[in-house]
């Protein structure tokens, strides 16, 4: 009887957790705001990011143009390259302190900091195309519209 009870509540505890992390996945993206740091550096601060790699450029590709449209974001040189960072929101903006914060000197105020909490980097270069930078690695686009995982030269040794 007990392994029946032990077995039944494993299950649920299971169940519970899986539904959590299935309701998770399912919320928006929620844009805070974008700020340009230079001519070609742009950032993005977000709340409920996607969690996965394939998550992130999936959004990223089915995304990029709203975010061009409503914020301007990537806002690359001439040459066409940039670099767009996306970091979480977390507990808010933040003033300036003794941690190593982000911040942001497009806002008129004491509190433009973040915690550095990068989710996500795309970049565009002529000589590398389109590149992906998440948790578990280093993704290119392809020319034909493929995503790999990109292992430099470094690396391969």
């Amino acid at each position: 009887m007990k392994v029946n009870k032990k077995s039944y509540a494993f299950f649920f505890v299971c169940c519970a957790l899986s539904g959590y992390f299935f309701w998770l996945s399912l919320r928006p993206v929620e844009i805070v705001a974008a700020h340009h740091r230079s001519s070609s550096f742009s950032d993005v601060i977000v709340r409920n990011f996607p969690f996965t790699d394939k998550g992130k450029i999936a959004w990223w590709l089915n995304n990029k143009e709203m975010l061009k449209e409503k914020y301007n974001v990537p806002n690359p040189n001439p040459d066409g390259s940039f670099y767009l960072n996306f970091w979480l929101f977390g507990d808010g903006y933040k003033e300036l302190s003794k941690y190593d914060r982000l911040c942001f000197e497009d806002m008129n105020t004491k509190k433009n900091c973040i915690e550095k909490d990068i989710v996500f980097t795309v970049s565009y270069s002529k000589n590398m195309g389109t590149m992906f930078e998440a948790y578990d690695g280093t993704y290119r686009l392809q020319k034909n519209g493929e995503i790999v995982k990109y292992v430099s030269h470094s690396e391969a040794w």
